[in-house]
């Protein structure tokens, strides 16, 4: 229940948006806020992500883990996208969308809820490697709907929040300490960039018909991502890794989180059918509640963590 509780207590900032765009219409865009998110409020909060504690080249093994992982979903995700799909821009979708989660909003607070405080070192290190994939892989396959390989290329470089993250790095394996009144305002700007991207979501939502919903592309990802995909990371964790069963269940939690909004984010900058995946985003995370349920239960079946 409490886990239900936590999920539901940050949807309602969703609620808002939806309400937003449905009172207000035209008189608010969302692709403007977007941009607003992707280019200004984002490199703000992984700024500040990775300055909050101390990172050791140990601690790296953890998001290691995830991409690697992470990087075969895309390739299963690739492999459905050739086999069912003949439209570019639903190719990119069902390559990429499977693999972003939502580790950031909701995989952190999830984390503290299910493992204790002790997993947000773990968590926070899975978020930002989530956000480095989203603003390299994600904005090459989002991108690459509509653009060529080139082109893609330089979009990724041309995104503020990955030379954000290098100096926030290098500060930190410097040991820069960034002076109080300079972080609260990153603070600031990073739970901005939180709240602004749930209300964008809801949006997004409310342009959603049920009518015209891709429901190909709805069955294809939620396939890949809550069964193909868990199954295949279950196995490479705790069978073939050499880790503690508690962060090998932290990573399968972080890696079946539901689709990331900034999926939408930067499908909305590139043009590769926003609403489409706005969609997968509502869908993959009304799905998630009962899911993560099912997989606790197992976890706890199977004496793997107790939950």
């Amino acid at each position: 229940m409490n886990i239900a509780i936590a999920i539901l207590s940050i949807y309602v900032f969703i609620l808002f948006g939806f309400i937003a765009k449905k009172i207000f219409k035209e008189q608010i865009q969302e692709r403007g806020m977007s941009i607003i998110t992707v280019y200004f409020l984002h490199p703000i909060f992984s700024f500040w992500g990775l300055s909050t504690r101390p990172i050791t080249l140990s601690l790296l093994q953890v998001p290691l883990y995830y991409v690697l992982i992470s990087c075969v979903t895309i390739v299963l995700g690739y492999i459905f996208a050739r086999l069912f799909f003949t439209d570019d821009k639903e190719k990119a979708i069902m390559s990429i969308a499977v693999a972003l989660g939502n580790t950031g909003n909701l995989g952190i607070p999830l984390g503290i809820a299910l493992f204790g405080e002790e997993s947000i070192i773990y968590t926070s290190m899975i978020s930002f490697a989530n956000t480095f994939m989203t603003y390299t892989l994600g904005v090459f396959f989002y991108s690459g709907g509509t653009s060529n390989l080139k082109a893609s290329l330089l979009n990724i470089i041309k995104l503020p929040v990955i030379w954000a993250s290098f100096i926030a790095l290098a500060l930190n394996f410097a040991q820069v300490q960034i002076p109080p009144t300079i972080f609260k305002s990153l603070e600031m700007g990073a739970y901005c960039m939180i709240v602004l991207q749930l209300i964008v979501f809801g949006m997004y939502l409310c342009n959603v018909k049920i009518k015209t919903l891709n429901y190909k592309l709805l069955l294809h990802v939620n396939l890949v991502k809550f069964i193909v995909a868990p199954l295949m990371s279950a196995w490479i964790l705790f069978y073939l890794l050499p880790i503690e069963p508690m962060v090998a269940a932290i990573l399968l939690v972080q890696l079946i989180m539901p689709l990331a909004l900034n999926n939408i984010n930067v499908a909305a900058i590139y043009g590769c059918k926003p609403v489409d995946v706005a969609s997968l985003v509502f869908f993959t995370s009304f799905i998630f509640i009962p899911y993560l349920m099912f997989i606790s239960y197992l976890l706890n079946y199977f004496h793997i963590v107790s939950l």
